[in-house]
């Protein structure tokens, strides 16, 4: 994995909420674009034994936002306004493949597509997420 990335899913794994539940990890990253593996536990799945779309949704705002983030080596911090995901088929509990890009970024706004695959590489959720780009207060908590 790369150094530089994998400090800022450390950050994200010890200080977000939701860091503590996918286990991230760096499949690719290119300049408006990243690939992440990822993984759905027991405890993300509803009483049919799918995945909760909630949860789906969570994981592609986690995304995007550490593309932002990352890109901005910490110094942004990426304010949803709109979230918008479409679910295309159910997910199970395992691993899966998450995608995020940079359709739009301007000084204050960006527009992020998030994608989600199951684990025979199927699309199963698509994300379109509108965010505030703010100063992060925890640049200087990422380590160098």
């Amino acid at each position: 994995m790369d150094k530089d990335f994998k400090k800022y899913l450390d950050f994200h794994r010890t200080k977000g909420g939701t860091g503590k539940i996918f286990n991230f990890n760096l499949i690719e990253y290119k300049e408006g674009f990243l690939k992440l593996g990822a993984e759905f536990t027991e405890t993300t799945l509803n009483p049919n034994r799918t995945v909760q779309g909630g949860m789906m949704t969570s994981l592609l705002d986690d995304v995007t936002s550490l593309l932002v983030i990352y890109e901005s080596k910490g110094g942004l911090y990426p304010n949803s306004t709109n979230l918008h995901s479409l679910h295309h088929r159910p997910l199970f509990e395992g691993k899966v493949i998450a995608t995020a890009s940079i359709i739009k970024k301007g000084k204050n706004i960006a527009t992020l597509k998030g994608e989600l695959f199951n684990a025979d590489g199927k699309l199963a959720a698509t994300l379109m997420h509108t965010v505030v780009l703010t100063k992060a207060d925890f640049q200087s908590d990422i380590p160098n």
